[in-house]
């Protein structure tokens, strides 16, 4: 049986260390991670190998050559642009020979039983059987669904959290027959988990996935590969380490020279023709390259070196990386997480703290302290973005360097002389937070048109008609000590994960643009925008509807920037209004979700002893809101989204309306008694906006999560500023009082819950509950939503910290707490293990 192997990657996540050489050569414990993978697959017996190349390919042919030296027979198929995992061996069939093959990453680290993965291939008679794995964070992997019997039934790649099923992932590792290859054409891009096995699915055609076990790592990034070399010396994983093994866990390589005065603890791995002084220190878990030279008094510990590292006297290195040819002069220190390129040199006495990356080539000054660091990396394991954006503590994890260089990764992933809207709220530190934003914006070649202090929905409206991207720096709603950064995309829409995640590989591996000084972007702060904003927002409504109302209503403004913007609005409508918190204040802004409840309460007194036909209390950041009825009822949750259900269909003939999935099946009782459909999307923010984007005004209304308020024929954002006017219009037409549409409303019952889980759990507890299911309906829009009597549970893993979301419905308040507790007591059963 012949091999393909998958080496044409470019490894942009290990950069500064792929900036010069491809990943599937990048060392594992002295030896390229290919020649580790050709190392397991002499061992079953595969010596016919043909590799599939792109990135530095004559690179991986000049060491590899036609492979005699390793006693195999080596092959190359050249990609001369990327064409997918499938597309690539695809263009490898001349050389398969119509039978049986395996494909195997040639840039992951695994030391599988691939006799027994072809030993279950043939027992389960399937097309192609696909070797997965077990891993604690499946979110930045392929998550493969199986049945009991290991029939594949869904692929997800790269999902959400509210996507994943299971723990088990593709491993990327494939028994393939030959008639796989004529499910693609020669010459065009395929991708097998996204686009070959889900076709073969769709035709019937049996696919197969075997658990297997032993040690498997993508060496995804730069901590993931400096685990591997640990694994590597510490025998989780099964290789065969270059060299001799003098010592329990000491491997040293020919012609290595080492001081009879210096000191060697293992594991380490020592490469051929080192040299280690006197008085030298080499700790466990650290790997020194062909070539390298320890001064003498140099200490290392859990340090990764490749080939012809020179490291100076007294120098002292922790858990660090070096690339090939870095020169440490003496008495420099490289601390935890420090990661150097190839051919840089460190003056004496330098400093390099952890987590700092340097580039190839970079020189650092005799006694410098280098400053930029990636602490974030740290806190944000895989993601920056969170489920609403970037949040941290404000000008503590949010400092003026990380949003600089925020502005630098948003600029560098858009064209140069492209367009971003920045904007914020009136807090001074959103303020700092912005200006940074706007200086690594312009940095990079990217113009900026800053807003200032802007409300979110007038920020968005200006994207929309003027803007390639947008960014809002603001208080968190949800956490008054937190900044929250939300970047939008030319829709005013908050940006997909594609995005992100361009954002977050340039943010972490500081690949920014460098602009010429001729080319720095422009900054310009336009005027009018929001007479614009304005005019739209009058153009959509129909305001003689409104005017011949003789509407009264009270409005919280909640101290936010919406009172810089809605009462003229109203005024021109014909509204009398009695404004309460018009005004923007700092320290209670950031008080407010604390006291919200007394707001409401007293937004209730004002609307009934004032005689308002309705109370409106808005949040500081314009896009929700509750309501007060004439009778002092305060409506808002998911009695809020069936009032506004009442209030659209009975007046839009036909009427398309979007909630997300945990809503209570009470929106559609009520809509289907006006011939309305109801749509179910995720609970997260930008798929509510996204489908609103999509759809255009032939969508009525859309409800967020948090109750933000979408009305399509406007914006296809979150406006609570439009959702009020447009409230009083829906009214005005309804001809008779809130209340008594307000008694009309069905009664539901809604309990949730949020369960604290380890962030390496989730994967592995939605898989068991989804086995639990015993039968019932299950819905996978978004987490996992199981049907019980009278009601449903709703399973939702948080997207932005160590927890489970858990909503329930049920016939009573008891009944639907009940089912939250159960499923959330099953959640803490499997958290603890």
């Amino acid at each position: 049986m012949k091999a393909v192997l998958m080496a044409g990657g470019e490894g942009s996540r290990l950069r500064p260390l792929t900036s010069s050489r491809p990943k599937p050569l990048v060392p594992v414990a002295n030896k390229p991670v290919m020649h580790h993978i050709v190392d397991l697959l002499r061992r079953h017996g595969i010596e016919q190998i043909v590799s599939t190349l792109h990135y530095r390919a004559d690179e991986i042919e000049n060491y590899f050559g036609d492979g005699s030296e390793l006693r195999i027979a080596m092959e190359y198929v050249v990609e001369d642009t990327p064409l997918g995992t499938a597309g690539a061996v695809k263009l490898a069939h001349r050389l398969l020979e119509d039978e049986r093959f395996i494909v195997v990453s040639g840039d992951a680290l695994t030391d599988i039983d691939l006799d027994e993965l072809v030993a279950a291939h043939e027992r389960s008679g399937a097309i192609a059987t696909i070797a997965l794995h077990r891993v604690a964070n499946p979110l930045e992997f392929g998550v493969v669904v199986t049945a009991d019997d290991g029939r594949i039934t869904r692929f997800l790649e790269k999902p959400s959290w509210g996507e994943i099923f299971s723990d088990t992932i593709n491993t990327g590792i494939y028994v393939l027959e030959p008639e796989v290859l004529e499910y693609m054409e020669e010459g065009q891009n395929y991708d097998f988990a996204r686009d070959i096995f889900p076709r073969m699915l769709r035709d019937g055609r049996a696919l197969h996935g075997h658990v297997t076990g032993g040690y498997w790592s993508d060496i995804g990034n730069l901590q993931q590969y400096v685990q591997a070399n640990y694994d590597a010396l510490r025998g989780a994983v099964r290789l065969e380490i270059p060299g001799t093994q003098i010592a329990p866990g000491v491997w040293v390589g020919d012609n290595a020279r080492i001081s009879p005065d210096a000191h060697v603890h293992g594991p380490v791995c020592i490469g051929k023709n080192v040299t280690i002084e006197r008085d030298a220190v080499v700790e466990e878990l650290t790997c020194l390259g062909d070539s390298t030279i320890v001064a003498a008094n140099a200490r290392l510990h859990r340090t990764i070196g490749w080939e012809d590292v020179y490291v100076g006297e007294g120098s002292s290195l922790s858990g660090c990386t070096l690339a090939d040819r870095v020169i440490v002069k003496d008495r420099v220190t490289v601390m935890e997480g420090a990661v150097i390129g190839r051919g840089s040199t460190l003056g004496s006495g330098a400093t390099v703290p952890s987590n700092i990356k340097l580039w190839p080539d970079k020189s650092v000054a005799s006694g410098s302290i280098v400053s930029m660091s990636l602490v974030y990396g740290i806190k944000w394991p895989g993601s920056l973005f969170g489920g609403d954006g970037v949040s941290g503590l404000a000008n503590i994890e949010i400092t003026p360097e990380f949003a600089l260089k925020l502005g630098q990764a948003l600029g560098s992933v858009l064209r140069p002389g492209q367009n971003v809207m920045t904007s914020r709220d009136a807090h001074p530190a959103s303020r700092l937070a912005n200006r940074c934003i706007i200086a690594g914006l312009l940095s990079v070649g990217t113009n900026v048109h800053d807003l200032r202090e802007t409300p979110m929905p007038v920020s968005r409206y200006a994207v929309r008609m003027s803007g390639d991207a947008g960014v809002h720096a603001g208080i968190s709603p949800h956490y008054p000590d937190q900044f929250l950064l939300e970047f939008f995309d030319a829709h005013g829409v908050n940006v997909d994960k594609t995005i992100e995640r361009k954002i977050e590989n340039i943010f972490f591996r500081e690949d920014f643009r460098r602009t010429p000084m001729e080319a720095v972007g422009l900054l310009d702060f336009p005027e009018r925008v929001t007479e614009a904003y304005s005019s739209g927002f009058l153009t959509a409504l129909a305001p003689e509807a409104i005017g011949t109302a003789n509407v009264r209503v009270a409005i919280d403004y909640a101290y936010g920037n919406a009172s810089l913007i809605l009462p003229r609005i109203l005024s021109n409508l014909g509204i009398e209004m009695i404004a309460l918190n018009a005004f923007f204040d700092n320290a209670k802004v950031l008080t407010f979700a604390a006291n919200r409840r007394r707001h409401l309460e007293q937004l209730a007194n004002a609307t009934t002893s004032l005689g308002a036909a309705l109370g409106v209390l808005l949040d500081q950041r314009g896009e929700s809101l509750a309501l007060v009825d004439d009778r002092g009822r305060i409506i808002e949750g998911s009695r809020l989204l069936a009032l506004l259900t009442v209030l659209v269909a009975s007046v839009v003939p036909h009427a398309r309306i979007a909630v997300p999935v945990m809503a209570p099946s009470a929106i559609e009782r009520v809509a289907g008694q006006y011939g309305a459909t109801v749509v179910r999307t995720r609970t997260d923010r930008r798929s509510l906006m996204a489908l609103a984007a999509r759809e255009g005004s032939s969508l009525a209304f859309a409800g967020g999560a948090n109750y933000e308020l979408i009305f399509p024929e406007f914006a296809p954002v979150f406006d609570s500023l439009y959702g009020t006017a447009k409230i009083m219009e829906l009214l005005a037409a309804q001809g008779r009082p809130l209340s008594t549409i307000v008694d009309e409303l069905p009664s539901s019952h809604l309990a949730s819950r949020r369960d604290r889980c380890p962030w390496e759990r989730k994967g592995q507890i939605m898989r068991k509950l989804l086995e639990e299911t015993d039968g019932r309906t299950v819905e996978l829009t978004d987490g996992i939503r199981v049907s019980r009597e009278g009601g449903w549970v709703l399973v939702l893993p948080d997207a932005s910290d160590p927890l489970f979301n858990v909503y329930a419905e049920g016939r009573s308040e008891d009944e639907a707490n009940r089912y939250a507790d159960e499923i959330a007591g099953r959640i803490d059963e499997l958290a603890r293990g």
